[in-house]
């Protein structure tokens, strides 16, 4: 499969009225608040984190909305950008965002059990010098995202589009898109679900994959205050997701 990135479709224009999904009552997951860096990012990092839970219960609609004020629609040539790659995946990430991967993240559970114990939270994770606006990874066994006994090859087998945001997207959010990207490799083509949604006062651009078992999400989060300026550049780096 070729490495470098191709600069993937545009997201779809966004259509209508606006649909507000129901909040699940569970609680959300907390994070680590012991380090600074990683309460500060707490509340940029809400919804991406949600993606952490083994079976989601969220409900949601995969029927895209039109926001409450107009949204950036395009995407950019992420090219130039600095590209990482890590363990079956590569991502490109913004100008100036720093590497917030922290230790613990990286070496959760191996020294115990083994590297089965546990996953660790995030496969990467970068974010804007004022930490309001952030990137991230995370990497889950597809059969925890659906019960299932066949192992998932594409994402497609997690449902349709919007069967599918019932996984992804989280209950309480406004679906503002929702798209299906196909992306050409050696041996055909690779399917990829991509959502935008704001949720609480974030708003987030998704972008999932599957490959032997494994579910690849990418979210890149900002304030919806910073959106507006932001969007396009948080929206290419979620769409610059490639499977290796």
């Amino acid at each position: 499969m070729a490495i470098l990135l191709s600069l993937s479709p545009h997201p779809p224009n966004l259509p209508h009225k606006p649909i507000t999904l129901p909040t699940p009552k569970p609680t959300i997951p907390t994070t680590n608040t012991s380090s600074k860096r990683l309460f500060l990012l707490k509340t940029a990092s809400l919804c991406i984190i949600s993606l952490t839970q083994s079976y989601p219960i969220a409900h949601s609609s995969a029927e895209p909305s039109q926001p409450p004020k107009p949204a950036l629609s395009g995407i950019a040539n992420t090219k130039s950008w600095f590209q990482f790659y890590g363990s079956g995946f590569a991502i490109r990430v913004p100008p100036q965002f720093e590497d917030i991967t922290e230790p613990e993240d990286y070496n959760a559970g191996l020294s115990l059990y083994g590297d089965k114990a546990k996953p660790k939270t995030f496969a990467a994770r970068f974010s804007s010098p004022d930490g309001s606006e952030v990137l991230s990874v995370v990497i889950r066994p597809s059969n925890q995202l659906k019960i299932t006994f066949l192992e998932a090859k594409d994402v497609t087998d997690l449902g349709s589009l919007k069967e599918a945001a019932k996984i992804f997207v989280p209950g309480g959010s406004t679906l503002y898109s929702a798209r299906t990207i196909k992306i050409k490799e050696e041996e055909g083509f690779r399917t990829y679900y991509f959502y935008e949604f704001g949720r609480d006062e974030q708003h987030v651009a998704l972008m999932a994959a599957v490959n032997s078992g494994k579910a690849i999400i990418a979210g890149a989060t900002a304030p919806r205050s910073k959106w507006e300026d932001d969007g396009v550049m948080l929206r290419s780096a979620a769409i610059s997701l490639t499977v290796l």
